[in-house]
């Protein structure tokens, strides 16, 4: 039995339009590539750990299509919301419903083969940022905000990241504490690539996590060393474009 990662899927069968082909020959077949590198590497009894952005569905009822997807490949998933999971809803609605092979992480805390696994999607954070790490590329649906929504944003922005970090503390005092490792999924990287101290890392060492699993960078310089270890924490970043569209298998 073994563990794998695989972040920001980003699947657009239920919405054919957001396909991620859009932003270049990298995403070209990217839904193929991934269930091709998928059966490759990972076996029924594994479980596969997927840090948000799954699909580009708005409504529960469209990610359906998309779930019912990612259920047929190999495996077990265990999933926590990204930014553009809109359709994610009440975790009793989605529990009632869900595929077999499928498990969602949301201000609780999963327990599989004597690991603990917890996690909360974070948001964007005035304390690091990645902009040189990243190869800009001109989002096509993108405009341009006024100051006043610059503003606006930025106190949103807090707001949320204040929420999640509260989230997140909440999900990791559920692990369980017999469990012999333990896991953290955040959408948001927790931690800046220089790996200094930050407010989420701070509750990571606080639960003491062995391993961060987080995804959303997208377009990334892959010459350059990204995160690492830092104060008993591994971090590894698992968007499926900067893996190649492969599962990473986690060392535990």
């Amino acid at each position: 039995m073994s563990l794998w990662a695989l972040a920001d899927l980003h699947l657009s069968f239920s919405v054919p339009e957001k396909s991620m082909e859009l932003f270049g020959p990298l995403w070209k077949g990217y839904a193929q590539k991934i269930e091709r590198n998928w059966k490759a590497h990972v076996q029924a009894d594994d479980l596969v750990l997927i840090a948000g952005d799954i699909c580009w569905a708005v409504r529960f009822e469209e990610a359906l299509v998309d779930l019912a997807w990612i259920d047929a490949l190999p495996g077990t998933k265990a999933l926590i919301r990204g930014n553009h999971d809109y359709w994610w809803d009440s975790k009793k609605k989605m529990r009632s419903v869900l595929p077999p092979s499928i498990r969602i992480i949301d201000k609780d805390a999963l327990l599989w083969n004597g690991i603990a696994i917890g996690g909360a999607r974070l948001w964007d954070s005035e304390e690091y940022h990645f902009d040189e790490l990243i190869h800009f590329q001109e989002n096509p649906h993108a405009r341009v905000r006024t100051l006043e929504e610059r503003e606006q944003k930025k106190e949103r922005d807090e707001r949320l990241f204040n929420r999640e970090l509260d989230r997140l503390r909440l999900s990791l005092q559920q692990l369980d504490r017999t469990a012999k490792r333990r896991i953290a999924l955040t959408h948001y990287p927790p931690i800046g690539n220089d790996l200094k101290p930050s407010l989420a890392a701070g509750i990571l060492e606080e639960f003491r996590i062995d391993v961060c699993l987080f995804g959303h960078l997208h377009n990334l310089k892959k010459e350059m060393p990204l995160f690492g270890e830092a104060r008993g924490v591994r971090y590894a970043l698992t968007s499926c474009d900067y893996l190649d569209f492969t599962p990473l298998k986690i060392k535990i």
